[in-house]
């Protein structure tokens, strides 16, 4: 298996830019499917800020349909890799048939719960009588789509950590591709508006699917698909999903958070501040992808080395990892604070949500440059399997600390809208602070421990 030999054989430096250019290309292509959506939408004549506020706000029901794909496909990639290894093939292939099968039966209920409560959640997470009805064009075309969400999402990690980057990032440049085409094509030339948008979506999500599927199925796959682990089976899968437990909360809290601060942003500053919060959103989406993609191409570097007792290597990455996580996120920081006004102009062109989106989009980003500590230790965590502390890091950032920041801040604050988007800056700074303190405790530990065990075994 020559991709996972350069795992443990290769340089780092040229192993990690291998795959982490991949990961971050198919990472900023990713963020296109919704990033194009609202590009589009904002632009349509006389109804786009509207338009854009009701997309705004189906954001946490999407990202909790893309946090259930990460519990499986995070949880069961770095196991799998760790597995591969070991040298242990068929214990790779037995967690990757239990998590196909799993994301098959998670797309039915997903699809059926949302469709059937899409209208009062909505009206809970900030929908306006003006908005509601963009909402609900657009997400039920998009909850059709579920599975092919699932599929894409749950199962290219699977390709990542055998060591194609490249194919792994296909998966997603090709559905951003027909997105992107078809977009103007459905919105604008068909005049179907928002739910165009979700077509052409879901269609490329569905292509997507297909590509990733046929891989794992296809000759050069090192890990196949076997109808024989089409099983859910609790001995495999609990692992998985308490690994997976952590991302998930951290996707799945990003939708809490929405909740959160669209209704604050709805209560103190109407639909033009819920504009400015998708603008925002939005923006750190595109950015926060960068170093997303970094820490996916360190992750199967850092899973497979781990389970082979290459600790040496396992140190080298991360602090390749890291030096280049800050260094991303500090010139990130530099952009938004100096030149925000380019990042708006993507979304809207109206004066009035322009210039409300500038002043916040200056608060919101204000702590970027300290995320790259605090994704690159957390993720490191998860990669080193560590499910419990993984977890713990990713409720602190937004629900112990970000969600009640958004109530309490502006209880003490004259500007309430102000106090609503301060509370992110807040938030990051002090878990990236919490998260490198507990790495710089953990981490030597936790390559002890694994030496002991390997030693062990022999």
């Amino acid at each position: 298996m020559a991709k996972t030999k350069d795992l443990g054989k290769d340089p780092i430096g040229g192993l990690l830019i291998r795959l982490a250019v991949p990961a971050i290309t198919a990472q900023l292509i990713n963020a296109l499917y919704n990033i194009v959506d609202r590009i589009y939408i904002g632009k349509i004549a006389e109804t786009g800020d509207l338009a854009l506020t009701g997309l705004g706000i189906t954001f946490p029901i999407i990202m909790l349909i893309s946090a259930f794909s990460a519990l499986i496909g995070m949880g069961g990639g770095p196991r799998a890799s760790i597995h591969m290894g070991e040298g242990n093939r068929d214990a790779a292939e037995k967690i990757l048939g239990n998590c196909f099968i799993t994301l098959l039966g998670i797309s039915v209920v997903l699809t059926t719960v949302f469709l059937l409560t899409q209208e009062p959640l909505l009206m809970m997470f900030g929908a306006s009588k003006n908005t509601l009805p963009y909402a609900t064009d657009y997400l039920t075309i998009y909850l059709c789509g579920t599975i092919f969400v699932q599929m894409a999402l749950g199962l290219n990690p699977f390709i990542t950590i055998q060591g194609y980057a490249t194919t792994s990032m296909l998966t997603v440049i090709i559905g951003a591709v027909i997105n992107i085409i078809l977009d103007p094509i459905f919105i604008f030339a068909f005049n179907m508006g928002v739910r165009g948008a979700a077509l052409a979506t879901i269609i490329a999500q569905g292509v997507s699917a297909v590509w990733v599927v046929l891989f794992l199925v296809g000759k050069k796959t090192k890990l196949r698909l076997q109808p024989r682990y089409f099983q859910f089976d609790k001995k495999v899968m609990l692992p998985v999903l308490a690994l997976g437990l952590s991302p998930f909360i951290m996707q799945a809290t990003e939708s809490a958070v929405n909740i959160a601060l669209n209704s604050s942003l709805q209560r103190y500053g109407g639909d033009l501040a819920v504009g400015a919060m998708t603008i925002c959103s939005s923006v750190m989406q595109v950015v926060f992808m960068p170093l997303q993609g970094l820490t996916q191409g360190a992750q199967p570097i850092i899973s497979f080395n781990f389970g082979a007792g290459n600790f040496d290597r396992v140190k080298k990455t991360f602090r390749l990892l890291i030096t280049t996580g800050f260094t991303a996120t500090l010139l990130i920081w530099c952009f938004i604070q100096f030149f925000p006004e380019p990042f708006v102009a993507l979304f809207n062109d109206k004066e009035d949500l322009t210039n409300i989106t500038v002043w916040a989009l200056r608060i919101y980003m204000s702590g970027i440059f300290m995320m790259g500590i605090q994704t690159c230790c957390q993720q490191t965590f998860v990669a080193l399997g560590q499910a419990k502390v993984s977890l713990f890091l990713a409720l602190l950032r937004k629900v112990i600390l970000l969600i009640p920041l958004v109530f309490i801040l502006p209880l003490f604050l004259q500007d309430k809208v102000f106090a609503v988007f301060l509370a992110e800056p807040i938030a990051d700074i002090t878990a990236a602070l919490s998260t490198g303190t507990m790495f710089l405790l953990r981490f030597g530990k936790i390559l002890k421990h694994r030496e002991e065990v390997l030693s062990a075994q022999k």
